[in-house]
């Protein structure tokens, strides 16, 4: 009889420049051996929100084009554009980078492995580091 698991982990993670992508899908991998899930489902998140969990493909030319292309749609500078920076904050825009990039991803757990399409690799989107932020990793099944 099978009997359902549930394994949690916080992972810290400091990316040494303002925005940076990396690629935590060993990190994870690991997370799932210590599990011992062979069934399930993993949930990653970032806990904080100017900081984000993606899936994509780890292509150094797509990482540049996701800084370049959110520094567009929401640039950093003149910080006074952003009513949340009114307070003294300077992070204004890092919150509407993560919320274009999502807080989450959840994946299946199929046989003992993430269950990942070709290509897919799980990241950490950074929008305003210099500084250690937490990782949620959930994982629950059999």
């Amino acid at each position: 009889m099978n009997h359902m698991k549930s394994f949690r982990k916080e992972l810290w993670i400091e990316i040494p420049s303002r925005i940076g992508f990396l690629n935590i899908t060993e990190k994870i991998e690991q997370c799932l051996k210590e599990s011992e899930i062979k069934e399930g489902f993993a949930l990653i998140n970032a806990r904080h929100i100017t900081a984000s969990v993606f899936i994509n493909g780890d292509e150094p030319g797509l990482l540049l084009d996701y800084e370049y292309w959110l520094e567009k749609l929401a640039p950093h500078e003149p910080i006074a554009k952003y009513r949340h920076n009114d307070t003294g904050g300077t992070n204004g825009d890092a919150h509407l980078k993560r919320q274009i990039m999502g807080r989450e991803v959840v994946v299946a757990i199929t046989n003992g492995i993430l269950d990942l399409g070709p290509y897919e690799q799980i990241f950490y989107g950074e929008f305003d580091g210099l500084r250690e932020k937490r990782v949620l990793v959930k994982m629950i099944g059999e």
